[in-house]
């Protein structure tokens, strides 16, 4: 990426749209209601032949204070101060207002390049708004429809200049590059998370439980908005950051509440988009409030993060508040097992995102449950392992027919997926199907991890069946005719 670009201006002007048709994709949350977009976005663009790092950006607002929308204001700063070019974008069919000339007068002061964008400038209507921006003082407006993709030509234009001057300069800081070649993963070992490949950790939860805290803790920096409001996140932001030497991917993502008291269309798009997040991670961290854990949508959401066929970590927050810290842990494990046994043996964290305390623990749960994840049984384990455990506890025989089970395989992983070749597989009861999941845990250590279990049957067919007779079928044939 050879540049950053800034997409900033007043709530509701098409800073998301853009971003959407910039990076080719509808990552960001769009609505006719302004406010929608909270946090800063970044994704990889292309314009014609260029590309380069796009932000997404909270509407600019006249508010300097710790409200939301004064926080929202600082962040949005924080990312003209981050970009190398800054595309101010006003609604060419409004017209120029006094916040945009407010956020002119600032712009100018705070970023080396200000490109004017008078977005909405289809028609007729958008004519009058166009030639208003030139009062901003900014240069020559760029009439843009980023909702139509008009005059994305003419942004080409504009940024062609600025990103061969940033170019040149990219390939006189570039160090050098090692490209290690050898591959030297073992078999059953998990792949490596890379720069090219990070580790994808999805942050899930109910509102307020201090998702967006956790992730500025870890990345080092107040990136995402927080405060005690609840149900500040609104998009799943996902981030880029090595904690702890492991390359990471780190998506932040709205709280979700039960299905019944979610009304709002805003709130379900970003529900929504929470739920894409998860099946795009590879762990995902369940975050609990210490004061009330384990509520009926804290169990939802760790079980859809299980049936999706995720690694699961599930770590306590607001710990360096809770008084009575053994007694409150006992009861955690308590009924984290009873509440969630799909999830027996998962790792549970308690974790103050607000101090850092405990980020370490964390981090190390969420490499072992990935590396659980990924683990690979070779097939001669697996068929001695299920010899023993059919002696220890031998399948049923339903109306009489004894299952028998032949041979063992392990399919897949991520997560990993077993399959037992045996006969009547109908006839399985999930019983003894929860008894060989459970036994694959203890022996092969892998608590917590989603466990898939396939029985498929093998029928006691003839082998020669359907062959044609072979030659001493013939002969006898020939010698009881010579007989006759």
């Amino acid at each position: 990426m050879s540049f950053t670009l800034a997409i900033v201006g007043r709530p509701n002007v098409g800073k998301s749209t853009l971003f959407n048709r910039l990076v080719g994709k509808k990552l960001a949350l769009v609505d006719d209601q302004p406010g929608v977009t909270r946090d800063l976005r970044e994704g990889e663009a292309r314009l014609g032949d260029l590309r380069f790092t796009v932000i997404d950006t909270a509407g600019l607002e006249d508010a300097t204070d710790d409200s939301l929308q004064g926080r929202m204001r600082r962040l949005t700063e924080r990312a003209v101060d981050m970009a190398d070019i800054c595309l101010f974008m006003i609604d060419a069919r409004a017209g120029v207002t006094p916040m945009d000339m407010m956020f002119a007068e600032i712009l100018r002061k705070r970023s080396a390049h200000v490109l004017l964008a008078a977005n909405k400038g289809e028609g007729a209507a958008a004519d009058a708004g166009v030639i208003d921006a030139w009062s901003l003082g900014l240069g020559e407006p760029i009439r843009l429809s980023a909702e139509h993709g008009e005059g994305m030509n003419d942004l080409y234009v504009a940024l062609m200049p600025l990103a061969d001057e940033y170019a040149e300069r990219a390939d006189q800081d570039a160090p050098e590059i090692e490209i290690d070649i050898e591959d030297d993963e073992s078999e059953g070992a998990a792949p490596k998370p890379t720069k090219a490949k990070p580790l994808q950790v999805a942050v899930v939860g109910r509102p307020n439980a201090g998702k967006s805290t956790l992730i500025n803790k870890i990345i080092g920096e107040d990136r995402l908005l927080t405060g005690p409001e609840a149900g500040i996140t609104r998009d799943s932001i996902s981030l880029r950051t090595e904690w702890g030497g492991t390359p990471m991917r780190i998506f932040d993502t709205a709280g979700m509440r039960k299905k019944a008291k979610v009304q709002d269309k805003v709130e379900k798009l970003s529900v929504s988009d929470g739920l894409r997040a998860v099946k795009f991670a590879e762990v995902v961290v369940v975050l609990l409030d210490a004061a009330i854990p384990f509520e009926q949508q804290d169990l939802r959401i760790a079980d859809l993060a299980e049936r999706e066929g995720r690694a699961v970590v599930v770590a306590v927050n607001k710990w360096d508040v809770e008084p009575e810290k053994q007694q409150k842990l006992r009861d955690l494990k308590e009924a984290f097992n009873r509440l969630l046994p799909q999830l027996r043996g998962a790792p549970l964290i308690t974790v103050s995102a607000k101090t850092g305390r405990g980020l370490d623990r964390l981090h190390d749960a969420i490499i072992r449950a990935y590396d659980i994840w990924n683990r690979r049984v070779t097939t001669a384990q697996l068929n001695r392992w299920l010899t023993g455990m059919l002696e220890q506890h031998p399948p049923p025989a339903p109306q009489g027919k004894r299952i028998k089970l032949r041979y063992m395989t392990q399919a897949k992983t991520r997560p990993p997926g077993f399959v037992v070749m045996c006969s009547h597989p109908d006839k399985m009861p999930d019983s003894y199907s929860r008894y060989l999941v459970n036994g694959l845990r203890e022996d092969f250590d892998m608590p917590g991890t989603p466990i898939r279990l396939t029985m498929r049957g093998q029928g006691d067919k003839n082998p020669y069946q359907g062959k044609k007779k072979s030659g001493p079928s013939k002969l006898r044939k020939h010698i009881k005719g010579r007989r006759d």
